[in-house]
């Protein structure tokens, strides 16, 4: 509370300091950007992490906002356009495992793995005895030992060769452990959308395995379910209009979710759980895009105007990719998109912001420098993708522009908060993009324009690149090819856009995560066979990195 007033305090000093050298519209709008981003990054919307009740406070806010300024409702649902967000997979709470009358603790003692089957057991078994009809134990630690020199062997692979052989002989269930010392790192991938067994494959953690080595010849009465579904979500787009009966639409947008506590595993926080309020990432795109409906309400009528505040983009675009893929206005219409993604840390010694999305149509040059008075320097960037929602409106060829003040320390962490938020500087980008828009009315639609692709992150490590952009919300197993780019291996091998890669070499892919795992296999000049499906169709290609 303490920490607020003085907040509250300083900003009214500041208020004070800088209204001196303000117009009145101009204190409006600072004094509009301050209390969207402290009514967004506050501790009771707990981080606005998609599909929590702090989403829906933040969505009702910017509907509210919205319907004040006169919007359209331009949602599916009022404002509102939800969308599902498939998380993966679940283990549900009906998978069980009892042996000879122990019942055991899934995730503590037991997982089946993602890609087992659905189903139920109940038979007479032992370790040392592979018997049709009934489960089969399989020890791991053979295997592992043979293997620990190996650099080309991967686990899941071999493991799913046993499961095949299993079930090629008739075993109604795969239960697998490891008595040896070395690790397998076996845990339940949600992610992992690779083909499902006929039989259930469950794995047996130590204290299990503990049982099982007293006496390897014991035989167990078994009674099993495994049960797995899709973990989904729902997340909300909020979508408002000004129709001015204009022939072309300029669309702005900025995503409004973020991290919450930290569930997705997209924090840079190492010190416990706590609220992640995104005050900068991105309380400051979203306040930004209110104020420029406000702006524009009572702006040029030349254009249409089309302001979407997506969510799910923490998690992969998800929104902005749901939008495009059902828009509620016609994109052949759409001249360009503006996206606002973390505009609030704008820095008063090096007066700088970056503007991607340049090289997305030969105009923005011109535009981007139509003023005497610059109130910033800016950094370009030509590519038309990267992490954030204008790479969606890019792979509809559309031209798109991407404000942006720069990363910092707090970045995807807890202290991103409300009182680092540099107000005035976000009031210049506000100004500086109103007057862009104005510009562009004077033009044709402008013309759209290929850009080299940015390359994703990832856990793993890798020095080779296909080249091309995962669709993540793609539900099915492998990586879907969102994008391919011009003159990098992908393209030369043959891949299309809308290509699912299911295989790279020795490795099967199953998610994005599975695919950087085996791209880190590879190194500049390595050549490899790429597995993929075209539709029905199942191709190989030759690829050379």
């Amino acid at each position: 509370m303490k920490r607020f007033l003085s907040f509250f305090l300083l900003v009214l000093v500041s208020f004070s300091t800088s209204a001196q050298k303000l117009n009145k519209a101009d204190k409006v709008t600072l004094a509009n950007l301050k209390a969207h981003v402290m009514f967004l990054a506050d501790d009771k919307l707990e981080g606005r992490r998609t599909g929590t009740k702090g989403e829906e406070l933040a969505y009702q806010y910017i509907s509210s906002q919205f319907e004040k300024y006169g919007l359209e409702a331009k949602g599916t649902s009022g404002y509102l356009q939800p969308f599902e967000v498939n998380e993966g997979k679940q283990i549900l709470s009906t998978t069980f495992l009892i042996m000879d009358g122990e019942h055991f603790k899934v995730e503590k003692d037991f997982f089946p793995l993602a890609w087992s089957g659905n189903g139920s057991v109940e038979a007479i078994a032992s370790p040392s005895l592979a018997e049709n009809g009934g489960p089969w134990f399989y020890d791991l630690k053979e295997l592992l030992e043979q293997n620990q020199n190996n650099p080309h062997f991967d686990l899941s692979n071999a493991l799913r060769e046993k499961e095949k052989a299993a079930v090629s002989k008739g075993a109604s269930a795969l239960l697998l452990y490891n008595s040896g010392s070395i690790a397998d790192n076996l845990k339940y991938d949600s992610k992992d959308r690779s083909a499902v067994s006929a039989i259930p494959v469950l794995y047996l953690t130590k204290s299990i395995t503990a049982k099982l080595l007293k006496d390897i010849s014991h035989t167990w009465d078994i009674k099993l379910k495994a049960e797995q579904g899709d973990k989904l979500r729902k997340g909300h787009n909020v979508v408002g209009y000004i129709n001015n009966n204009a022939p072309m639409t300029i669309v702005l947008g900025a995503h409004f979710d973020h991290l919450g506590y930290g569930e997705d595993n997209n924090s840079r926080h190492t010190g416990g759980t706590a609220i992640h309020n995104g005050a900068d990432d991105n309380a400051s795109g979203t306040a930004a895009l209110m104020e420029l409906a406000r702006l524009l309400k009572n702006g040029s009528k030349k254009s249409n105007y089309l302001f979407v505040a997506f969510s799910g983009e923490e998690l992969g675009l998800y929104g902005s990719k749901y939008y495009v893929d059902h828009p509620t206005v016609s994109l052949s219409a759409v001249n360009y998109m503006i996206n606002m993604d973390m505009v609030g840390r704008f820095s008063d010694s090096s007066k700088t912001i970056t503007i991607g999305g340049v090289g997305t149509s030969p105009s923005w040059g011109k535009l981007l420098n139509g003023e005497k008075k610059m109130p910033f320097a800016v950094k370009v960037d030509s590519s038309g993708t990267g992490p954030s929602d204008h790479t969606s409106f890019y792979r509809k060829d559309i031209p798109v522009l991407f404000f942006f003040t720069g990363l910092h320390t707090d970045y995807h962490k807890p202290s991103d908060d409300f009182d680092k938020i540099n107000y005035n500087g976000q009031l210049q980008i506000v100004n500086y993009i109103n007057r862009l828009v104005s510009r562009t009315e004077t033009e044709n639609k402008l013309v759209f324009t290929k850009t080299r692709e940015q390359q994703t992150t990832t856990s793993a490590r890798f020095t080779v690149s296909m080249g091309i952009m995962p669709d993540y919300t793609f539900s099915g197993g492998g990586v879907k090819a969102d994008g391919v780019s011009d003159g990098k291996a992908a393209q030369k091998a043959g891949i299309k856009a809308g290509d699912v890669i299911v295989q790279l070499g020795d490795f099967a892919i199953s998610s994005v995560e599975s695919y950087m795992q085996a791209l880190s296999k590879f190194k500049k000049g390595d050549a490899t066979k790429v597995k993929v499906k075209r539709g029905n169709e199942e191709l190989l290609f030759d690829i050379v990195f």
